[in-house]
């Protein structure tokens, strides 16, 4: 493992994952794990832009651990850890902030997407990707998995290694997005991108009832059961590409075509695979959750790998822009 890529990504503590989340990127973490040297971080600091309540905070982070843990990320085989417990993250992104423009920064998709909204833009969330580009950048990781619409991010954080290169000396890797080709992003019950803001979501972890209640909800067009129906336009079907596997796809899309099913059995068929994904997943969940103190232990020694790591780093940026003295 020691000759090994590293792999770096991270995920806010802000609510309960869905399986956008768990497709768009949660997936990657445990596909790779055995690939790579993996970092897995609670970016605990970037949800304080949308979670500024001490004790909520606190549950989300938990919350986030035991998701990782459930999903199969191996603490013995990737470093998970808080952001926040490594205070060399927002020294990083403060040297990052002095190298970089207003007009750069003013590009940023988070930033543009919350001044569309009307609404007076938090420094937090206009620095995000200042702060993201260190929260990589402090560890060389050859790839950082995102989804497409995370893309951004990587470009930017690129950008910034490369102007403090520049100007420093040659520091910082420049990492690679690793996107998963066949899962960009996940459509939503109503076809667009799977996103709690717009309430589109199915829960990683949810109940039975919450996922048949979600799913029943789909939209649809009028077509009957034996219309032939386009399965690429179905909002339904393309849920299927993620749950319905082997025989059963084919004939499924089969039946779309040619007709012969309704938009409602599709529907029970597509329930009945989302509850036997997630069964497994949530009743590891519910184990964990059992023994809280063992969960914070993982986090305390991922933050002591993650720091050792983090302070090489710093130690040599700190060289490099001068605020080191005695050498």
């Amino acid at each position: 493992m020691n000759d090994a890529k590293i792999l770096l990504s991270g995920v806010k503590p802000t609510g309960r994952p869905h399986i956008g989340n768990y497709f768009g990127a949660m997936k990657q973490f445990v596909d790779l794990q055995n690939d790579y040297e993996c970092f897995f971080m609670i970016a605990d600091y970037h949800a304080l832009n949308f979670v500024q309540n001490g004790k909520e905070m606190k549950g989300l982070i938990l919350d986030l651990a035991l998701d990782y843990l459930a999903i199969g990320i191996d603490p013995v085989k990737s470093t998970i850890f808080q952001q926040s417990a490594i205070s060399e993250h927002t020294e990083l992104s403060w040297i990052f902030e002095a190298i970089t423009t207003v007009p750069y920064l003013e590009r940023a998709h988070a930033f543009k997407d919350a001044e569309s909204r009307g609404k007076e833009v938090s420094v937090g969330t206009f620095n995000y990707p200042m702060l993201m580009a260190a929260d990589i950048l402090l560890y060389d990781p050859d790839v950082v998995p995102v989804g497409q619409d995370q893309k951004q991010h990587i470009e930017i954080t690129r950008d910034t290694a490369e102007k403090f290169n520049r100007i420093f000396g040659e520091t910082f890797k420049l990492p690679e997005a690793l996107i998963l080709e066949s899962v960009k992003t996940v459509p939503g019950t109503d076809g667009q991108k799977m996103s709690k803001s717009h309430k589109n979501t199915i829960g990683l972890f949810a109940s039975d009832e919450e996922i048949a209640d979600a799913v029943m909800k789909i939209p649809t067009d009028s077509k009957g059961v034996e219309d032939p129906k386009d399965p690429e336009t179905d909002n339904v079907f393309a849920l299927h590409k993620l749950f319905t596997e082997g025989p059963e796809f084919g004939e499924l899309r089969d039946k779309y075509e040619a007709g012969g099913i309704g938009y409602k059995e599709s529907k029970e068929i597509l329930i009945k695979n989302i509850v036997k994904f997630v069964t497994p997943i949530r009743e590891r969940r519910a184990s964990l959750e059992k023994d809280i103190p063992s969960v914070i232990e993982i986090l305390r020694k991922g933050a002591k790998k993650a720091k050792e790591r983090a302070s090489e780093k710093m130690a040599d940026v700190r060289m490099k822009v001068g605020v080191t003295l005695d050498k």
